[in-house]
């Protein structure tokens, strides 16, 4: 294990920011570890439809504060999409083969999933499976895409949006708001807020890589302003506390996004601007940059997979010829919790295997030719003991597909 941590990092670039990774890794984790705590599938009657613990057990919420983490990964998307338009303007590349670069790394791994599950549909469909049932499931496992189409469309906006101040779009989810909630407005205003909740972190991951964020001041500036603009919001503005979709409540933080969770996406921006510096000091041992290596590799299979493998392994438990606990019951007290960490591992395994599976659509042409001879070397220092590293085989560390 040692000497492959030690490979990996000789592969990675000098000028690589392990930190930036590190953030991106932590965000999908907490999507896919958020998604696996607070979805449920309970069958009924030999139907399947969705729970949410959150409903039966609100003092759960502080758990959608851990685990919606989708600002920061639009924070890390705005950095390194500005970083790598200014890179190809300095080249001289046009902005439609720069786009279509980024286009193809997010295409290929989004048709795997969209074939496979019409073809999961149909099936389902002709065995009889009621339409509930198969909306439940098409539902889960497409429920990423419509997070991706909006991350393609700030992708492309990037030329008109790098120099956009964060106070522009968070003005318009504030008076949407206003005209929704304040003034009764229609609900489908509400649906402006998707692009415009989302470009606020995304604007300030722009200014990042112009170099007008990034110090410690602003990390504690967002952090303590946005936390106190939650912290308003919920406790006197009438916005829940729970920063995910809960069923049966009357308003939803995320779908679509609110100020409440626009402000404690600003809080959490500000988090991971102060962690950056302990997280590229620690991320200097081997050990520790591997597993974030490996990762960013397959984000995107993990990101679009993670909800196939959960329904997976629950399809499975139903060969047990009775509802498994954690599985198939309803979220209903500590019990079904405490289940549902043991099904964790399992979720993980299965995870695995979609990933060994569909990865090879996020690397495209490279990721199958490295299953088929070395990564060259790079050139590196001598080591201690006057040996250099030797190459690190199947491992594309320089230039990551998972990149945002």
């Amino acid at each position: 294990m040692r000497e492959l941590a030690r490979r990996i990092a000789a592969a990675t670039p000098d000028g690589r920011d392990r930190g930036v990774d590190t953030l991106r890794a932590l965000a999908i984790l907490g999507v896919v570890l958020g998604h696996w705590l607070v979805t449920a599938l309970v069958t009924d009657s030999g139907a399947v439809h969705g729970a949410s613990p959150l409903h039966t057990m609100p003092q759960l919420t502080p758990v959608s504060w851990v685990f919606q983490t989708l600002a920061v990964f639009f924070l890390v998307g705005g950095r390194v999409a500005a970083t790598s338009h200014i890179a190809a303007r300095a080249r001289g590349e046009r902005y439609g083969r720069w786009l279509g670069i980024r286009t193809a790394r997010l295409f290929r791994p989004v048709a795997a999933v969209l074939v496979l599950w019409c073809v999961v549909v149909v099936a389902l469909l002709a065995s009889g499976a009621g339409l509930a049932t198969v909306r439940t499931l098409a539902t889960l496992a497409w429920s990423p895409l419509w997070f991706l189409l909006v991350f393609l469309a700030l992708t492309a906006a990037t030329p008109l949006v790098a120099r956009l101040h964060p106070l522009w779009p968070l003005a318009v989810v504030l008076h949407v708001d206003l005209l929704r909630f304040g003034l009764g407005g229609p609900e489908w205003l509400g649906w402006l807020n998707v692009p415009a909740g989302w470009l606020v972190p995304y604007c300030l991951g722009a200014a990042w890589a112009r170099g007008r964020l990034g110090g410690r001041s602003s990390g504690w500036a967002l952090l303590l302003g946005g936390g106190a603009a939650t912290v308003a919001l919920v406790g006197w503005g009438g916005y829940p506390a729970a920063m995910v979709g809960v069923p049966g409540a009357g308003i939803s933080n995320l779908n679509p996004p609110t100020l409440a969770a626009v402000t404690f996406g600003l809080a959490q921006c500000g988090a991971a601007l102060l962690l950056l510096g302990p997280l590229r000091r620690v991320l200097q041992r081997p050990l520790v940059w591997a597993p974030v290596a490996l990762l960013n590799l397959s984000a995107m299979t993990i990101f679009l997979w993670h909800q196939t493998a959960m329904m997976a392994v629950t399809a499975l438990g139903l060969l047990a010829g009775r509802p498994l606990p954690g599985l198939h019951t309803a979220p209903d007290g500590a019990a079904w919790v405490l289940a549902r960490l043991a099904w964790l591992p399992v979720f993980g395994v299965a995870l695995l295997v979609c990933g060994a599976a569909f990865r090879a659509y996020e690397q495209g042409r490279a990721g199958r030719r490295g299953r088929a001879r070395a990564v060259p070397e790079r050139r590196a220092a001598p080591s201690a003991a006057g040996r250099r590293p030797g190459p690190v085989r199947g491992v594309r560390v320089g230039r990551s597909r998972a990149r945002p």
